[in-house]
This record gives structure tokens, sequence and C-alpha cells, in this order.
């Protein structure tokens, strides 16, 4: 039989914190979406890497910016601006990002959820 299954951020299945951020993790079926929150001044490498040990993030992610800008910058040079609406793709290989300005920065992530900030 199937199921249908609701859920909503605002009640998340775990939320992962850390300085200047957190991570809301919501779990459908097989599927584990992620929603990013991160306030101006903060870095993967400074308030996420230094956490668990690492200078990049190597998670592959699949997302879309619900508000705010950030950049990602890979370890190959390549520099990428994340603005509102975009739909974005960032492969397994070293990467750093942050955010850019005085807003808020907040993504969904429907690729990678599961292995972010970990």
């Amino acid at each position: 039989m199937l199921e249908v299954i609701l859920k909503r951020f605002e009640m998340p299945d775990e939320i992962r914190n850390f300085e200047k951020g957190k991570f809301e993790i919501v779990k459908l079926g097989s599927m584990t979406i992620g929603r990013a929150t991160y306030e101006p001044g903060w870095k993967w490498s400074e308030h996420v890497g230094s956490l668990i040990g690492k200078k990049y993030c190597e998670v592959e992610h699949v997302g879309l910016v619900v508000s705010g800008t950030a950049t990602a910058a890979l370890e190959n040079g390549d520099i990428i601006e994340l603005t509102q609406g975009a739909l974005f793709y960032i492969p397994s290989i070293a990467h750093d990002s942050w955010v850019v300005g005085t807003e808020p920065y907040v993504s969904l992530h429907f690729l990678g959820a599961d292995h972010y900030t970990k």
C-alpha cells in the first residue's frame, strides 16, 4: 500500500546547529531534504569544517536558493554566486562557501543533505 507523507520544516526530523547557522533535515520515504539557514558572516570552513576537522566540504549538492546570496568556491578555482531562485549543482569536489552581504542565506538541498555537516 502506498502512503502519503506530509512534513514541514517547522517540525524537522533533525536539526544540526552550528555557529551562525543551522541545517534542518526532513526525511520523506527514501529521500532526505535539508534546509540551510546561514547568518551574515557564516563560512563553511570556519563554522562547519572546523567542527569536523575539514578544510573543505566534499558533499555533492543539488539545491535551490530560497533567499539571500552565497558564494561557492571550488578548490580548482571556479567561483559560483548563488542567488535567490537559482537551482544549483555542486559536484563532490572540495569547495568552501560563505554568505555574501547582510541578508541571511536560505537554501533547500535535495541531494547531499544526509551527509552535510557530518
